[in-house]
């Protein structure tokens, strides 16, 4: 069998950019000069990229122009969205007004960079729209509506943690530097960041951190908690902790499968398999079971050891959750479950 090289993954670009050309090619067309295709417009790091318009449609105060979003080598739920943006003229003096149009949603919790009530079109990409219009004005006024719409965003935002974070109706319109990076690890990060600061802002008491799906439903059956409150933390545990440390929660569960949470145990913030590995000799070490150092995987070691090793995993791991939290005030518990979501270890609130 031949090995192929890796292959360069290629970049993509953010619904923000998608929607500030949009604006661009349509706000040209309001002011009479046709649709600008294919549209250029300046990112915040000076980058100039081209888009193609995929729709164009205008009234007699009013146009609207969609580009199709492509999100390079990313698995990004909206690659391939059509984004709309709908430019109306205003009112003297209003300078630009923002709305969510179908597929965008409506921000309904406080904690987000935006106020409750606004649509979902992050500050950067607003800044971007903006730019992007001024860049057809030539000094006039911007005392525009700006509409911005995305084709099946409702139900694409399903799979989004939207729900979550307060935002109905559709997705959010994100980018900060207009650039997607492939398999980039900021977006999930950041989606960590506004959870936080969304319970944080609601007066969460208690929240759950997990791995995986199945973790996160043991721990919400265990206390009788909601989706809101978890986060979404899959394997950035460091995302979450480092970040508790200056915006705190009383009481932080963290409940994870049993390799995962040995890799927690051992001190690794990313708990991903490509980043961070299972030590097994010092697994042994911990487990005082010799046997131990020769398992292949973290469930293997449990299936030789049992009981008192995924005890001292569930204590470990709770022990450096603490040590990453500093001296911020949250106390934490661990679960550690099986493939079926069977507890097999828990260290209590400490």
């Amino acid at each position: 069998m031949t090995h192929e090289p890796d292959k360069v993954l290629r970049r993509g670009w953010t619904t923000g950019a998608c929607a500030a050309a949009a604006a661009k090619a349509a706000c040209a067309a309001l002011l009479g000069r046709g649709f600008i295709d294919p549209v250029s417009i300046i990112l915040p790091k000076g980058e100039a990229p081209s888009f193609a318009l995929e729709a164009s449609s205008q009234g007699g105060d009013w146009a609207e122009a969609g580009i199709i979003k492509d999100a390079g080598d990313d698995p990004d739920v909206t690659h391939g969205a059509l984004i709309l943006a709908k430019v109306s003229r205003g009112e003297a003096g209003q300078g630009l007004r923002f709305h969510a149009g179908s597929g965008v949603g409506t921000i309904t919790k406080p904690g987000l960079p935006l106020p409750v009530g606004e649509p979902a079109i992050n500050p950067v990409p607003r800044l971007m729209i903006d730019q992007a219009i001024a860049d057809v004005l030539e000094g006039a006024e911007p005392d525009f509506d700006v509409t911005i719409s995305i084709r099946d965003g409702e139900a694409l935002a399903k799979s989004t943690w939207n729900g979550r974070l307060g935002i109905v109706g559709g997705l959010s319109v994100l980018g900060t530097t207009g650039v997607v990076r492939p398999f980039s690890c900021s977006s999930w990060i950041a989606s960590i960041h506004r959870g936080i600061d969304v319970a944080v802002a609601t007066g969460r008491q208690h929240v759950i951190a997990a791995t995986g799906a199945t973790s996160e439903r043991t721990a919400r059956e265990i206390y009788g908690l909601s989706e809101e409150d978890c986060l979404d933390m899959g394997d950035f545990a460091g995302g979450v902790l480092k970040y508790l440390r200056k915006h705190p929660i009383p009481r932080l569960t963290i409940s994870g499968g049993i390799g995962k949470m040995t890799k927690l145990a051992q001190g690794a913030s990313d708990l991903h398999s490509g980043r961070s590995q299972v030590d097994f000799e010092a697994l042994a070490k911990m487990a005082d079971c010799k046997e131990v150092a020769e398992a292949n995987t973290a469930l293997e070691a449990y299936t030789i050891c049992g009981a008192p090793l995924a005890d001292e995993i569930a204590k470990y791991a709770q022990r450096a959750a603490l040590t990453m939290l500093k001296d911020a005030p949250v106390l934490v518990e661990t679960i550690v479950i099986d493939r079926s979501g069977n507890v097999i270890a828990r260290a209590n609130f400490k």
